[in-house]
């Protein structure tokens, strides 16, 4: 992948990350945090795994 490719993927996986945020967000202003305890999980390992996903594209353009 080309550094642009990087930059392009690290941009979409920050959409994810504040799209799921702000879903997050709004899950602990209801309370289904508490209803939903496996979805509210789930939301919180897709933003884990973007991060991580991010970090190592990151690593991967300043390494190329």
């Amino acid at each position: 992948m080309t550094p642009d490719d990087h930059q392009r993927v690290i941009d979409e996986l920050q959409t994810v990350i504040e799209d799921t945020q702000r879903t997050l967000d709004r899950f602990d202003a209801a309370g289904m945090q508490e209803a939903m305890p496996e979805d509210y999980e789930k939301l919180l390992n897709i933003v884990d795994e973007a991060v991580t996903q991010q970090r190592e594209h990151t690593w991967a353009m300043l390494g190329a």
